[in-house]
């Protein structure tokens, strides 16, 4: 089987798409440090007791660096409306982060700092629990510290076949 063949198979496999945000730690005592954030869909529920979720980082890629020295992150469950924001996110050799989230409207995590995106379907607050090595990817089960789900409106954003799509 070839990766073309296997990427093709599971293509057919629909999956939402969350927005994965962490603060990297200051580089000073009294500075702040860089918000980054990363699109998933490889992103799900693993246990409601203890309520665990697990999301899967390429490996070496900026987020799973900054996981393995950061406990804390944050996940925002984006809505169909908010496609632009899973594409900028994305994006393979982007721009600074920095300039990623300057004009995204969003709030800092009470519990672990990392900026929640507004307008999504729910927002997770997370602490790793543990990381996995699978393949060329990381698996990170993160216990969810707060839950909240600040709009019933629209529907999800979900990943289809290689494009982004909305239900119906």
């Amino acid at each position: 089987m070839s990766n073309e063949e296997f990427r093709a198979a599971l293509s057919r496999l629909a999956a939402g798409v969350v927005l994965v945000t962490a603060q990297e730690p200051p580089l000073d005592e009294g500075g702040r440090g860089e918000d980054v954030g990363m699109t998933a869909t490889a992103f799900m529920s693993v246990s409601l007791d203890p309520p665990l979720v697990m999301v899967s980082l390429r490996n070496d890629s900026r987020m799973d660096d900054l996981l393995a020295e950061q406990p804390l992150w944050a996940v925002s469950v984006l809505s169909e409306s908010q496609r632009h924001i899973a594409g900028r996110f994305a994006m393979k050799g982007r721009i600074s982060d920095r300039l990623l989230f300057e004009d995204i409207p969003y709030v800092r995590g009470e519990v672990t700092g990392a900026p929640l995106a507004g307008g999504t379907l729910a927002t997770l607050e997370c602490r790793t629990e543990q990381r996995v090595v699978a393949g060329d990817h990381t698996l990170v089960i993160g216990r969810v510290l707060s839950a909240h789900v600040p709009s019933g409106e629209g529907g999800p954003l979900t990943y289809f076949r290689g494009k982004y799509r909305q239900l119906g």
